[in-house]
């Protein structure tokens, strides 16, 4: 199949990319963010070259242009996440699956903003033996989930937490037997509470006494001392079913920190977005800023170059197949055929979506043909 660079898209009223044009350049940036700075005002402009697409039918003519791929880009997404999610479908048992957040307090930013990757993959360390000790003890059998991190709120504020999908149940240790969890219970709260804090607040502190987060030690030790005796792990209603799970990861997993669409207005100087109020019971705000603060508050959200942010543990890991096939005997699970192998990138739109990307925008009869390549724009 061709790579899908060109994908057909309504283009909203505002974007990232006006706002990151016009302020990003005034910021200190990393230089993960600049690239993304860079790739986000690109995509899909003359600046990344693309095609003169044609209609037969009527001459309506429009150029195409070229994705930059980047997976911080709020373009490049739409795709990919279907694709994604559809992929997952062979991992997926039939029963019903849980979704567990686990969120650091605001007391540990400062680390993670100073050495991301190292804190960043603490956390998904953390968690993933958290559930996979805990379902051992509890439950007497091995899990499987899959781990999405997010370093965002709703107001774009700095809050990594980690989302898993874990099945309602899981393998016992012998092998000989699923055993299921309660359809509205998992694994107790409260429990998980506790060895994550306190497997976290242990890499964290080796990590620190090892160098491998910079600052003054007794500083950095005091303050791990000061966190919360509570963390805030949550276990959110249960997802039914399948078709329900694959709904759930096509929307939510390969999303960035804020969809073109929720930007409502900017005039060049100051954005203002929508967001929803969890504290509020989800009620629909908006919140004003000036263009440089959006822009910093959306590029602190770059994660670090080649950083895995969607991970699968346990049952769903490579290593564990053998495993998971014998989950689906036990389940008597159907046979879940591999997706389908689609000649072109259109054939996979049109099958996701269900309409053909390149019909003519004019007279909704024709089918747009390309005629012409247009190279990239020398800057």
């Amino acid at each position: 199949m061709a790579s899908p660079d060109l994908v057909a898209e309504k283009s909203p009223r505002h974007e990232v990319a006006d706002v990151l044009r016009d302020h990003a350049h005034g910021l200190r940036l990393t230089r993960p963010q600049a690239r993304a700075v860079r790739d986000i005002i690109a995509c899909r402009t003359d600046r990344l070259g693309g095609h003169l697409e044609v209609c037969p039918d009527c001459g309506f003519s429009r150029g195409s242009y070229n994705s930059c791929r980047n997976r911080h880009c709020p373009k490049c997404q739409i795709l990919k996440q279907e694709l994604w999610a559809e992929a997952q479908q062979a991992l997926l048992l039939p029963t019903s699956y849980f979704q567990i957040v686990f969120t650091i307090p605001k007391q540990l930013h400062a680390f993670f903003r100073r050495a991301p990757t190292v804190c960043l993959t603490l956390l998904f360390e953390a968690v993933s033996e958290t559930l996979l000790e805990v379902a051992r003890s509890k439950l007497k059998a091995t899990i499987g989930f899959t781990a999405v991190l997010h370093t965002w709120n709703q107001q774009l504020g700095f809050h990594p937490h980690l989302h898993c999908v874990v099945p309602a149940g899981g393998l016992a240790l012998d092998g000989s037997r699923w055993i299921s969890t309660s359809r509205r219970f998992f694994l107790a709260v409260k429990r998980l509470r506790k060895v994550f804090r306190g497997k976290l607040l242990s890499k964290i502190e080796r990590a620190l006494r090892a160098g491998d987060i910079r600052g003054d030690l007794a500083k950095n030790l005091a303050l791990l001392r000061r966190t919360p005796k509570v963390w805030n792990v949550d276990a959110k209603p249960p997802l039914a079913g399948p078709a329900h799970v694959v709904r759930y990861l096509s929307r939510y997993v390969h999303r960035i920190a804020i969809a073109n669409s929720r930007i409502t207005d900017y005039d060049g100087k100051s954005v203002t977005f929508r967001y929803q109020d969890r504290a509020d019971g989800n009620a629909t705000k908006h919140r004003t800023l000036t263009g440089a603060k959006f822009a910093q508050l959306f590029l602190q959200h770059v994660l670090p170059p080649r950083f895995v942010r969607i991970r699968h543990y346990g049952l769903l890991a490579v290593k564990k197949r053998p495993d998971l096939a014998r989950c689906r005997e036990l389940l008597h699970a159907p046979t879940v055929a591999p997706p389908k192998e689609d000649s072109t990138w259109v054939d996979t739109y049109e099958r996701l979506f269900g309409s053909n990307p390149l019909r003519c925008p004019a007279c909704k009869t024709g089918i747009l043909v390309v005629t012409r390549a247009l190279p990239p724009m020398r800057t």
